[in-house]
């Protein structure tokens, strides 16, 4: 996980780097979807906001169920620390699962206006509240793991249990290759390496947005890579007995290395700042999802009725239970299946990275017209090895995160990824074919027209508002001048 870390956060930030240039030359709020249609021809330029769009829909739908499906995990694990005979049956799990949607889907459809203030809680929980946290479990470590333990030792975790005692079970490593384990391996870190795109979504709300904007694309990735290293550096250090971390009576290793440096009950008070902090990115990434949902209704990509504001409480609410909705229909797989929460993150980072990719491969592809449009940030002679390499990457962690995780493949262990995802390429492809290219569009008058009124076109009701102010004031001009 160390080394993979490393390896992962490094390719992660040539893609933003290639995202940041892209964003230099389309300040705009709507990201790939946007971003896509804008660079392709026009002849394609639809055809490249339809497939962005329906990945980026899944990829945010898939983050939303990895994000709030993995805290559901958490609480009925932290149930056990006090309750040893708590069995967590995938029934309650998905049971309180449902139950962190609503709360989600309850604030972004009514507390619109308290989201500033959690995001600036949130803000203070995940700097401040886990550095402190970090910093007390390596002070409070009884003891700590040499550096060749921490970048050195090799954990086969692929080998499901087996139901015939008789038969050992073996992982990945044994039977086919530890590198295929290590790529298994990176998928979390991948996985936690994503949303990065949300600096553009503020882009029109900067000042020199052309800078501005692709300097916070990349600062976030590189940021989030230093401050996930230390992370999971204090972790790693800590550990007390690999033995008892691996096979954990709380079935949570990072639960049983907070129960070892600080014992049940501090343990608890410190993984519940983390299942807080994990709430509130539960929280922000329904609304991203919601918005996003908005902004594709509003172009034809998803049906017109999730595009509706509710003018009392200024939020999409329609779009924000379709995708509570979707996300828990996304993680029913659970009830049968030991390997969701590893699919449900696989579709999130293949679906996200995919719609990351598109826009870069189409600046790679047509190269020309995206060189007259470039912003200050602009890379120059490495402007193609570098969104190559990016696109590479894409390619290749799209298909091996549809790999199976676990072995041997079951019903119970098949990763649902590669499903979920081919459902929506043969759709999206499909669907042109038959009907959708004869009247979807895209968004590049609204992007247009959102960058001349200078409003951020993903915030619910915001174009129309200023529509309607531009037309009040040029009707109040007209009678003045009469």
């Amino acid at each position: 996980m160390s080394i993979g870390w490393i390896i992962v956060s490094f390719f992660t930030i040539l893609v933003a780097i290639a995202m940041a240039e892209i964003v230099s030359a389309i300040p705009t709020s709507g990201g790939p979807y946007f971003w896509s249609a804008m660079l392709a021809p026009p002849r394609w330029s639809p055809f490249a906001a339809w497939l962005t769009g329906w990945y980026n829909l899944l990829g945010q739908v898939a983050v939303t169920t990895g994000i709030t499906f993995g805290l559901a995990g958490l609480l009925t694990t932290a149930i056990t620390v006090k309750n040893p005979d708590f069995e967590p049956k995938p029934s309650i799990t998905i049971g309180i699962y449902a139950a962190l949607l609503i709360s989600h889907a309850v604030i972004n459809s009514f507390g619109v206006r308290t989201l500033r203030y959690l995001n600036n809680v949130s803000i203070v929980l995940h700097s401040a509240g886990i550095t402190a946290l970090c910093i007390a479990v390596l002070a409070k470590a009884p003891t700590h793991q040499p550096a060749s333990f921490v970048f050195g030792k090799f954990i086969d975790g692929t080998a499901a249990p087996s139901d015939d005692e008789n038969v050992p079970s073996i992982g990945w490593g044994e039977r086919a290759s530890p590198a295929y384990v290590a790529i298994c391996g990176i998928l979390l870190a991948q996985f936690t390496l994503t949303g990065f795109d949300a600096s553009a979504h503020l882009s029109e709300e900067t000042k020199r947005a052309s800078w501005s904007a692709p300097i916070g694309v990349v600062s976030s990735v590189g940021f989030s890579s230093l401050f996930g290293f230390f992370v999971l550096m204090a972790f790693l250090f800590s550990i007390q007995d690999l033995d008892t971390t691996m096979d954990s009576k709380y079935g949570q290793p990072v639960l049983q290395i907070l129960v070892d440096v600080a014992g049940e009950d501090g343990a608890l008070a410190l993984f519940t700042l983390i299942m807080v902090c994990v709430w509130h990115c539960g929280l922000f990434s329904m609304t991203s999802n919601s918005r996003m949902m908005f902004a594709f209704a509003r172009d034809g990509g998803i049906p017109a009725i999730f595009h509706k504001v509710d003018e009392r409480f200024k939020s999409p609410i329609l779009a924000v239970w379709l995708a509570a909705v979707l996300s828990f229909i996304l993680a029913l797989p659970s009830l049968g299946s030991t390997v969701a929460y590893s699919a449900a993150t696989s579709i999130a980072t293949i679906g996200l990275y995919i719609s990351y990719g598109l826009p870069i491969l189409i600046g790679l592809v047509w190269h020309k017209s995206f060189a007259a449009m470039k912003g200050p940030f602009n890379l120059g002679m490495f402007s193609r090895p570098i969104a190559f390499v990016a696109c590479c990457w894409i390619a290749f962690i799209t298909v091996v995160f549809c790999l199976p995780t676990a072995n041997p493949v079951t019903s119970q262990t098949l990763n649902y990824a590669v499903v979920a995802v081919a459902i929506i390429g043969i759709f999206t492809i499909v669907s042109w074919i038959v009907w959708v290219h004869k009247w979807f569009t895209g968004p590049s008058e609204e992007v247009a027209e959102a960058m001349r009124l200078g409003v951020d076109a993903s915030e619910p009701g915001a174009l129309e508002d200023r529509e309607k102010k531009e037309e009040e004031r040029r009707r109040t001009a007209e009678g003045v001048s009469e």
